[in-house]
């Protein structure tokens, strides 16, 4: 399979990305396997509310990266239901354009409750689209508020996505995806108050430092049903690309991501085996309590004693702590 995969196979490449998603624990030998052959693609990210016409965006930014020769992959992540689980798994009806074509790939996600907009599996599909030789991967979370800053510690360049008449100029300024920002995207400039949106945005870009070293996001304005300034949002990202290459910023970013893509695995991988013991001890719980109002079980106490072994362990592991 990871021969397979390195060649571009897309089958092979398929199969791995369901059992990544399924939390097939063998698939982490296979992803350890590819992870040095990856760190080619150029990830973007493309967030923005919910209605903002995202997918649509990315469908028609595909066909400008193809227009290049460039390789792409899209990871669509779509909400789940709360109460089945199941999601609608929608985005990719809206790229259907580029389904017989070979240099596209397109895999869509369900969110499951993952914070941040983003399923747990994204980056590691990432990683399968990067070995498959992709060059230009698109990561579409779900539709994001101001604080769904995830998204910013898997790619390399981020376009946040406006729609002309949804706010004032006070949303435009609020903290948190505005200044991760590297493109900002006026989409529907087709609707009344676009050319006010762009104004607003471009009056917030110009009060940001500015050095050499400093890439000025630009704010381009597109029509993504029509096509009308995508290709200028295409050219934008691969210049970001070009700029951070030639100032180190790429390699930097691959670097710092990298590091805390391991964080995050030894994190969820612990909170996993966490979330087992409390099942299990939640289980002994439900036992020695007959009834709610048994005052003979104490929830607090025995939470605390819970907390004290854990911690106890923690310090065990601490002190016996040694190099890899």
């Amino acid at each position: 399979m990871i021969q397979d995969i390195l060649a571009g196979d897309v089958m092979a490449g398929a199969r791995l990305m369901r059992a990544v998603e399924a939390g097939d624990p063998q698939t982490d030998l296979l992803l350890g396997q590819l992870y040095a052959h990856c760190g080619n693609a150029f990830v973007i990210g493309i967030t923005g509310p919910p209605g903002a016409g995202k997918s649509t965006l990315i469908s028609a930014l595909i066909t400008c990266f193809r227009q290049k020769n460039l390789t792409v992959g899209v990871v669509a992540v779509d909400p789940s239901s709360a109460q089945t689980g199941g999601a609608v798994l929608g985005d990719r009806v809206r790229m259907q354009a580029h389904a017989g074509d070979p240099g596209v790939f397109i895999r869509s996600l369900a969110a499951r409750g993952a914070a941040g907009g983003l399923a747990r599996a994204a980056q590691d599909t990432c990683l399968v689209l990067d070995a498959m030789g992709y060059e230009v991967i698109v990561v579409e979370p779900v539709g994001s508020g101001q604080a769904d800053m995830e998204i910013c510690r898997m790619v390399h360049s981020l376009g946040l996505v406006a729609i002309p008449g949804t706010g004032d100029g006070i949303q435009s300024v609020k903290a948190g995806l505005v200044e991760a920002a590297d493109v900002f995207i006026v989409n529907k400039n087709d609707l009344p108050g676009a050319a006010s949106e762009v104004m607003t945005l471009e009056h917030l870009v110009n009060l940001r430092s500015v050095t050499p070293d400093t890439w000025q996001p630009p704010v381009v304005s597109t029509c993504a049903r029509t096509g009308q300034g995508v290709d200028r949002l295409a050219e934008q990202f691969l210049e970001h690309r070009g700029f951070m290459t030639d100032h180190g910023i790429l390699e930097k970013m691959r670097a710092d991501q990298a590091a805390k893509h391991f964080t995050t695995l030894v994190r969820q991988m612990v909170l996993d085996r966490i979330d087992a013991w409390m099942d299990r001890q939640i289980t002994v719980f439900q036992k020695s309590a007959t009834h709610q109002a048994d005052v003979a079980t104490d929830p607090y106490q025995t939470a605390r004693k819970l907390a004290n072994r854990l911690t106890a362990c923690l310090n065990d592991a601490q002190e016996t702590d040694r190099e890899f």
